[in-house]
């Protein structure tokens, strides 16, 4: 079986938490809270909310079973407008009260929202550990290239020479790239897609949902107030033909249609490069492969982005499973139970936690 982005099935992410009864279903507007949506007009937020509505009731998991962590931020509002549980944490820390959520409750899908300043900026530590320890959660991670609620200053992915209110003269930092970072943290999911692009956002949340691990998508979404445009090459529709490059499992990596597609090729020297279909040598054509337990070529993928979005990969970069931190760690308990019993087992924690090296302060 595979998904509509033509990923193999793995185990799915909510293996563990309780589902609904057989033949009961849920909608959209039981996931909707009764909060009043607050972000300004025209914010791709709405769009990332709306989607996240619609396909929550596929997932056939209780509401109760579901809880959503946000940081600060504008996308970080998200918890307040759905109805199931939800924090609104402190900056940055989203992804560590997640940690502590996921490996103390197995029956738990859990979530993370969170934006490009309060992820990459306070909150890099701690997604980068996440990521590495590879915990069973769903990071969605809003990129509208500024800090919104805070009033438009420079944000970690901001682009070089960005006029902010932080920058007047221009930003001279240079920017991280998410998708980068998350694999050369070696998450073992990672995707990239638009708030405006209903069913590619979707299916890549869908996919991001069944897989067991830490799932990092980064979701382009425009702000209209502070940075209003950034992405709007990519949402012209002739113009996104001609720019993203399409990632799909066993398929050549190409952009463009008829005379001017274009197809990325391994050169002499091992680099990727972005060539006219034309004129590409086949036997050097670069066919993604997301189960990769490699992410060498995923991350080589992730250097094609340009400031200019001359190119940009869009989709899957990598599905490739491996152990993950709290089934590790509730293994590790349960044997402990197993081996102790009852309430020995509570005896020799008291007993190792107390240790040998204590002393009495006079």
């Amino acid at each position: 079986m595979s998904t509509d982005l033509g990923i193999p099935t793995l185990r799915s992410g909510t293996d563990g938490v309780p589902t609904l009864p057989e033949g009961e279903t849920q909608n959209r507007k039981e996931f909707t809270s009764d909060q009043e949506v607050r972000w300004c007009p025209g914010c791709g937020d709405y769009a990332i909310l709306a989607a996240v509505q619609g396909f929550l009731p596929d997932l056939g998991l209780r509401r109760e079973n579901i809880v959503f962590v946000s940081g600060i931020g504008c996308s970080s509002r998200f918890p307040y407008y759905l109805d199931t549980y939800g924090m609104h944490s402190i900056h940055g820390r989203a992804p560590a009260i997640a940690t502590g959520l996921a490996t103390s409750r197995g029956d738990l899908s859990v979530w993370v929202v969170t934006g490009d300043g309060d992820a990459l900026s306070i909150g890099g530590n701690h997604l980068i550990h996440a990521m590495r320890r590879n915990v069973n959660m769903t990071i969605l991670l809003f990129n509208n290239k500024i800090y919104g609620l805070t009033k438009g200053q420079y944000s970690p992915t901001s682009d070089v020479g960005a006029i902010t209110k932080s920058t007047p003269l221009g930003s001279v930092d240079h920017p991280f790239n998410p998708v980068s970072l998350a694999l050369g943290a070696e998450a073992s999911f990672v995707a990239r897609t638009m708030d405006s692009d209903r069913k590619h956002l979707t299916e890549t949340l869908r996919a991001a949902a069944e897989h067991r691990g830490t799932s990092l998508v980064e979701i382009y979404q425009n702000c209209p107030i502070f940075n209003d445009g950034a992405f709007q090459l990519l949402k012209d529709r002739d113009e996104a033909t001609a720019r993203i490059l399409h990632l799909v499992d066993g398929e050549p990596v190409r952009a463009g249609s008829g005379d001017a597609t274009r197809v990325v090729v391994r050169d002499d020297e091992g680099r990727l490069q972005v060539v006219p279909e034309a004129d590409a040598d086949p036997g050097r054509l670069v066919r993604h492969r997301v189960a990769d337990p490699d992410p060498s070529q995923a991350f080589a993928l992730s250097r094609l982005d340009d400031p200019a979005f001359a190119q940009v990969p869009m989709g899957i970069f990598r599905n490739a499973p491996r152990p993950t931190y709290d089934d590790g760690v509730r293994a590790q308990v349960s044997a402990a139970v197993d081996d102790a019993g009852g309430r020995a087992a509570h005896a020799d924690l008291t007993a190792l936690l107390h240790g040998k090296d204590t002393w009495t302060v006079a």
